[in-house]
């Protein structure tokens, strides 16, 4: 019997996993896998939401928070391939995968020989994801985000795009990610980028917790990864957004 990418999954995971709706699940009958940060991550686990995730809330969203100037869904598509030097073969983990948009794109560039992950938390997220298809290349995870349940140097590059900020542990789901990431690996992420000048700045502030996500600063991120390693760091800013890009080593 062929060997399936959901089968090469779990050779990567760290504990044996169940099956379930076409995705292997390591959360069971748990909502999520740590506390909720707010309202914008409990809809995530709706029903409604996921219906209309891909063709109109997370474009509408993402315009209105990185404005005129920032790119299109399938911008951050395009954007995210080229910057993850994703090649036949390799393999690439997109966080907070939500219904498969970026994996499915991903498990396109590494081939039929290479294996996209996409991992989410919400059962609801996954189910659409499932139900959308895409390339054999592709295998869905129901697991921590923050605690990202792969062998260590398991993958060549990470993608979490919309959801660092959402995180309870932003460092340690970094700190995760630069474990599984083998040396040489990629690594992109877009999230928050506050302003540095006031009042803009106390807006988004309040913004942020009002929504249960958290405003980082511009240049924040980058720091934190050359801190653990990462070098070619790339910045682009757009609205309250940055888009920040590096490899391990």
């Amino acid at each position: 019997m062929p060997t399936t990418a959901t089968d090469r999954l779990e050779k990567l995971l760290e504990a044996p996993a169940e099956t379930r709706a076409g995705f292997l699940d390591l959360l069971g009958t748990a909502d999520q896998a740590g506390p909720s940060t707010g309202i914008t991550q409990r809809l995530m686990r709706t029903t409604l939401l996921p219906r209309v995730y891909e063709r109109y809330w997370r474009p509408a969203l993402g315009r209105a928070l990185k404005g005129p100037a920032g790119p299109s869904m399938a911008g951050e598509v395009r954007l995210a391939t080229k910057l993850l030097d994703l090649r036949p073969g390799r393999t690439a983990l997109d966080v907070a995968c939500g219904t498969g948009r970026f994996t499915r794109a991903f498990g396109q560039a590494v081939g039929p020989a290479g294996l996209a992950i996409g991992l989410d938390g919400a059962r609801t997220m996954l189910t659409k994801a499932v139900a959308e298809g895409g390339p054999d290349s592709v295998a869905y995870l129901r697991a921590d985000a923050v605690r990202v349940p792969l062998r260590e140097s398991t993958v060549d590059a990470v993608c979490c795009f919309a959801a660092l900020h959402m995180f309870a542990e932003p460092e340690t789901a970094l700190d995760s990610f630069t474990r599984v990431l083998k040396p040489g690996g990629r690594i992109v992420l877009l999230t928050s980028a506050r302003r540095g000048r006031q009042p803009a700045r106390l807006l988004e502030s309040v913004g942020g917790i009002v929504s249960g996500q958290k405003m980082f600063d511009r240049g924040e991120i980058a720091a934190s990864l050359r801190a653990r390693g990462f070098t070619e760091t790339t910045e682009r800013y757009a609205g309250v957004t940055q888009i920040v890009a590096a490899r391990l080593g």
